[in-house]
């Protein structure tokens, strides 16, 4: 997410840190790079321009010429702006316990309003929701079956009445959800190459019949631009509470993601990051800054984890670890688990600093190199899996011809556990000493 623009407005600052003193032209020369890296980022230009005014007033002020760190100074103050710039503040959706919660998804064709609208489903249920999804878009081909079978698929159940007038429809869905019993309802508009007075009349007519809580806006953020400008006469029109902003995971620019809510003032409230049913996430405006100033953001993986791993396998392994009982069967469950979380280098993008490991000359993230190992643990006998001793020359042509692998592969992989298992015996040895600190602490779930 952001990749580019991250390592350009990183470049950029780190040159302010070779430099004892600092002088109101070096801040000005850096944030011309900075300047140059949100523009070609596609950020809007008059946002760019009040964010560059805003640092660059704070920058050059007296208290932070002459302090000790004066470099430091300048990445913090940029921080606070571009949390400024991104809302300030986290957005979460309104929700009401006592009534019924009715989230109307509006938004361009293409934009993935219908699988968003799933996703949300999903978050919400996660949260003890009970919600209704709504097929009022009767004009695309398929989007009514496209629902039906996201909704199967999360197991929510999805309310049509085929090619009925979509204000009918959504009015229908409602005295339902209230009548049997849902706490949220969400429905899926239909949407158009470009914004029609068809399409905004009949969203206007929708928006009076149910009286939504949330009014949400699904933007794709690889149009950039087009995106913040289609966010602005959605605003204009309709009135929005909120945005969606999706595929944050691909090539995107971040244009759309650091300019929508400057030009529109309608906060970002979730972002898609990822193809899965489960790949959305609240938007939190000081996670994302931190990210792209190469300071990580170790919180949303802790999230993850908690949200993905089992825990009592966790505990499980834990007491595995203290007996030294740990297998290749345990390290297999492990790497299972971890690939769950999602792409290996979009987890280690969360770490601070990742972008310039990334980068070392003869490293390589290869997610195959998992489903390699996985092959060759499965390829094993459970005696095999127990212990790995045994392994002879023979066992391993075998394991190699059933898992699609080389001698070599299985050679590094036994390499590996070897290793990783006299690490976690001598790690005892000293903890028992008390010459480091214990390995293992309370785990967070």
């Amino acid at each position: 997410m952001l990749e580019s623009l991250a390592d350009k407005i990183q470049a950029a600052l780190k040159r302010l840190r070779t430099k004892g003193k600092l002088s109101e032209a070096d801040i000005k020369a850096a944030l011309r790079q900075v300047r140059l890296a949100l523009l070609e980022a596609d950020v809007n230009f008059r946002v760019v321009k009040n964010f560059i005014g805003q640092v660059q007033e704070k920058a050059v002020g007296q208290e932070v010429l002459s302090s000790l760190t004066p470099a430091q100074q300048v990445v913090k103050i940029v921080q606070e702006e571009l949390i400024s710039l991104l809302g300030g503040g986290t957005s979460q959706l309104e929700r009401s316990q006592d009534a019924l919660n009715i989230y109307m998804i509006v938004g361009l064709q293409g934009a993935g309003k219908t699988t968003t609208a799933a996703k949300l489903a999903r978050l919400l249920a996660k949260e003890g929701r009970r919600p209704l999804l709504v097929a009022a878009d009767i004009y695309r081909p398929a989007a009514i079956e496209q629902l039906q079978i996201l909704g199967e698929k999360i197991q929510t159940p999805v309310f049509a009445m085929g090619k009925q007038n979509p204000v009918a429809i959504s009015r229908a869905a409602a005295e339902k959800a209230r009548r049997e019993g849902y706490d949220t309802v969400l429905i899926d508009t239909a949407g158009r190459l470009h914004i029609d007075d068809d399409m905004m009349t009949e969203l206007i007519e929708i928006k009076a019949a149910v009286q939504p809580t949330e009014t949400l806006l699904v933007l794709d953020a690889l149009t950039g631009q087009d995106a913040v400008n289609a966010a602005g006469e959605f605003e204009a029109k309709l009135g929005l509470t909120g945005c969606i902003l999706t595929k944050l995971d691909g090539d995107a620019r971040g244009g759309a993601a650091l300019s929508v809510r400057a030009v529109t003032g309608v906060p970002i409230k979730l972002i898609g990051v990822g193809e899965s049913i489960e790949a959305l996430q609240t938007f939190h405006p000081e996670r994302l800054a931190t990210r792209i100033l190469g300071m990580g953001d170790v919180l949303t993986l802790i999230e993850k984890a908690q949200e993905t791993i089992d825990a009592d396998k966790a505990r499980d392994l834990e007491q595995r670890l203290r007996r030294a009982e740990f297998t290749l069967d345990d390290f297999k469950e492990q790497l299972e688990e971890v690939r769950k979380l999602g792409p290996v280098d979009q987890l280690l993008g969360h770490l601070p600093g990742f972008g310039k490991i990334k980068k070392m000359p003869g490293l390589k993230i290869d997610e195959q190199e998992l489903v390699k190992v996985g092959a060759i643990i499965s390829s094993m006998t459970k005696e095999e899996r127990l212990s790995p001793g045994i392994i002879d020359r023979r066992r391993k042509q075998r394991i190699a011809k059933g898992s699609g692998t080389t001698v070599q592969d299985i050679n590094r992989l036994l390499r590996q556990f070897t290793d990783m298992k006299k690490m976690l015996k001598q790690f005892k040895r000293l903890e028992k000493k008390g010459q480091v600190p214990p390995l293992w602490g309370p785990l967070p779930y």
